[in-house]
């Protein structure tokens, strides 16, 4: 009873500090070990050692590949101005009338084509403060509509996005980024179109009320004028064309190429005694990048100087992220060695027995809200839980894809809790609160992505993958 009390303990001091702006690197070593601490079972310093940080070493031999080329192709793409462009281009397409929807269009492009989160925040908020103001639509709910396009389904449902939220569960469930399209998509359609309708609802409200832009922001980032620059030329497709590579060649290799390799090579101990399946999403993703890498370069690069200082940046960027969430996959890898464990596994996994998608959910969602980090909470449950619902999924007759789509999305619904680092970042960008954004961004980011995660359980319980 003592280890379930330090687990609850470790767990509640995780969220409390995280949610007062306290390291993660720091954090989550110092609650792994009070955990074990207090469950007694285990050495302390073994546990540090041969537990957390070997899970650590894990995580990043793993992922840090992902991390690394999606920071420097989200830089190569805000550095070359083609971000810039690719939102121009979504509000000449909609409209400027329909400043809401060019704004999340525009993060939807760039999210789904691979550019980090917090790049995409830095590229669009120049616009979207520019158009809200000419829009007299209030400041407040720039967040929820930067959030609506970058935050949801381009993050966990869209098939074939190569956010990491979608990448990590391909290890676990032998899959690849494209895992149940179908579900995805009408997911995607889902929050997209209940999201727009809250931001238009809001909007119209505010409206009637007399509540406008209320004057400049004064804060966040302005374009900078080489960005600007860079932007207005060349033809408007050339920026589409290295977010294209992305998804188009992920597709090809992870469907058509790698899969006709001779790999039983990865059989061998030096190779880590495994099979295909399990790195196939990685490699499919990993020479996509590259590609899409050295299509940017070859269109927007010319000054050798420019490009390795982008290059510097964007290798930078993918550092703290990446050991941040190794760090809480090294949490949660050190609580699954306690015994106290075995008393929280075992109400989980009791959730719905015969439906392990809804066990699966509820322990995503849980823990990603306990870390605030959709990767973070979604790498725990997986690394805990990822094997049992597996073999619980193929007993069921549940196909792996459906458990792919299901942690992905579970992953981005609690994670929204005020205390998530990229949504405090988000708020500091556009010069708001929480007081005066977070219930717009709450419905956007957490309210609608659980009603469509609960619509894909459903219907792939009714209709399996698809």
């Amino acid at each position: 009873m003592l280890g379930l009390i330090g687990i609850v303990l470790s767990l509640s001091l995780l969220m409390y500090l995280a949610y007062r702006n306290v390291s993660v690197l720091v954090l989550a070593p110092l609650c792994a070990m009070l955990a074990v601490l207090l469950d007694g079972q285990l050495p302390v310093l073994a546990s540090y050692t041969q537990i957390f940080m070997v899970s650590v070493g894990q995580f990043i031999a793993t992922y840090f590949p992902l991390f690394l080329l999606g920071a420097i192709f989200g830089k190569l793409m805000e550095d070359s101005g083609a971000a810039a462009q690719i939102a121009d281009v979504m509000v000449r397409a909609v409209g400027r009338e329909r400043t809401i929807l060019a704004i999340v269009l525009s993060c939807v492009v760039l999210t789904y084509g691979g550019v980090s989160l917090f790049v995409v925040v830095f590229a669009v908020f120049p616009l979207s403060r520019t158009l809200f103001e000419q829009a007299d639509i209030p400041r407040r709910l720039i967040p929820a509509s930067i959030g609506l396009g970058s935050f949801t389904f381009t993050m966990t449902a869209m098939p074939g996005t190569v956010q990491i939220q979608n990448q990590i569960p391909m290890q676990f469930f032998r899959t690849n980024a494209f895992a149940a399209p179908g579900l995805g998509l009408i997911a995607s359609a889902v929050m997209l179109w209940l999201g727009m309708t809250w931001l238009n609802r809001q909007a119209a409200k505010a409206r009637l009320n007399g509540e406008g832009f209320e004057g400049q922001l004064g804060s966040g980032r302005s374009q900078p004028p080489e960005v600007a620059a860079a932007a207005s030329r060349g033809a408007a497709w050339l920026a589409f064309l290295p977010i294209l590579c992305v998804l188009v060649l992920n597709f090809i290799f992870s469907r058509f190429v790698i899969p006709g390799w001779d790999t039983a090579y990865l059989a061998e101990p030096q190779f880590g005694k495994t099979e295909l399946a399990k790195v196939l999403g990685n490699w499919s993703t990993i020479l996509s990048l590259v590609c899409a890498l050295a299509v940017t370069i070859l269109i927007y690069f010319r000054d050798l100087e420019r490009l390795k200082g982008s290059l510097s940046d964007g290798a930078k960027a993918s550092l703290m992220p990446v050991f941040n969430t190794a760090c809480e996959f090294g949490y949660g890898s050190t609580i699954k060695a306690l015994a106290g464990f075995t008393m929280i596994q075992n109400f989980v996994t009791g959730i719905a027995p015969g439906n392990p998608l809804i066990s699966q959910a509820v322990a995503v969602n849980a823990l990603a809200g306990i870390t605030g980090s959709a990767s973070g909470g979604l790498s725990i449950a997986l690394n805990v839980l990822g094997e049992t619902y597996y073999q619980r999924g193929l007993e069921a007759g549940i196909s792996p894809e459906l458990l792919h789509r299901v942690a992905a999305m579970s992953c981005g619904g609690l994670d929204s809790l005020p205390h998530n680092g990229a949504l405090i970042t988000l708020l500091l960008i556009c010069g708001v609160t929480h007081r005066q954004a977070y219930k717009d961004v709450a419905v956007i980011s957490i309210a609608i992505p659980l009603l469509a995660t609960a619509l894909v359980i459903t219907l792939g319980t009714w209709f399996g993958s698809f």
